[in-house]
């Protein structure tokens, strides 16, 4: 079984549980994803099945897309409505003066990550610290945004739109914007609604996958992995080319100078390859071995 499945990640569950369960369902130990999502978080998280995994470098700096809600008045340990209170001032933000303020975020910004992430510092996770009561030197990273919207209010919350970079931690962006306002904020809630090409339209539910797998349907979900390189030319070779293709070598091509979807005679998918002075050499393989 090879190829990518779209999931609509259900809140409370961590990425690395929905890999441990796909396993499960789908008998496969070859299972990765791009783009860890946050307990809380929901939406789209995009699985690497069987030789598949082998495209997820590819994918995790692929642009993301997320909808958030945005608390001011509340500043957390965590950065979202999960953790504990730090601080906050509970007054009035109107939407001029909220709207004036992400004008500041757009674009190319600096972010902190938060103690409670993944990265590692000096070999230990952060959150690992953090939850030992530590907190450790952070040094800012850069990061963009391409879009901010203020979609409106909802409750006591203020919904977001934000397209981002890979890096881009949301819960730092609500953290940030509440600081520059001086009132404080977090996140309240948070939906991943597309990565790269991908859309949450087209993720299926845990419930779902299930009910295929059951019914011996579930490879009918994968979309094949080279649709995570539609915007690269397809190059169709020959048997003796895939040959040597398999064998890790380098063949004789005259096409263009760039990165090639890599076709065998059969039409089946065998590698993203680069073409450079005469020849095409493959970048990684995607056939089975």
């Amino acid at each position: 079984m090879n190829g990518i499945l779209l999931v609509d990640k259900p809140t409370d569950w961590t990425s690395s549980d929905v890999v441990a369960k796909l396993r499960g369902l789908l008998h496969e130990k070859r299972i990765g994803h791009s783009g860890t999502l946050d307990p809380m978080a929901t939406g789209l998280l995009v699985v690497f099945v069987g030789r598949a995994t082998r495209a997820v470098e590819f994918a995790e700096s692929q642009e993301k897309r997320y909808l958030a809600s945005l608390r001011l008045g509340l500043d957390t340990d965590t950065q979202d409505i999960t953790g504990n209170r730090l601080s906050g001032e509970a007054r009035q933000i109107s939407e001029e003066e909220l709207k004036n303020t992400l004008d500041l975020f757009r674009g190319d910004i600096q972010q902190i990550p938060p103690m409670y992430s993944a990265i590692k510092v000096g070999g230990k996770k952060l959150y690992e610290i953090a939850r030992r009561g530590g907190e450790v030197e952070r040094k800012p990273r850069p990061v963009h945004i391409r879009e901010l919207k203020l979609l409106g209010r909802e409750g006591q919350d203020w919904l977001l739109d934000v397209t981002c970079s890979k890096g881009t931690y949301i819960r730092t962006l609500c953290h940030d914007i509440g600081e520059t306002l001086g009132c404080g904020g977090c996140m309240s809630s948070l939906r991943r609604i597309r990565a790269g090409a991908f859309s949450i339209e087209n993720a299926y539910t845990l419930d779902t996958i299930r009910e295929a797998a059951e019914r011996g349907e579930a490879e009918h979900l994968l979309l094949p992995v080279d649709c995570l390189f539609r915007e690269y030319p397809a190059l169709n070779i020959d048997a003796r080319s895939e040959g040597r293709i398999r064998c890790g070598s380098s063949i004789a091509a005259s096409a263009a100078e760039g990165d090639y979807r890599v076709y065998g005679p059969d039409g089946a998918f065998l590698a993203l390859a680069r073409a450079s002075g005469g020849e095409l050499k493959t970048i990684k393989s995607f056939f089975e071995v």
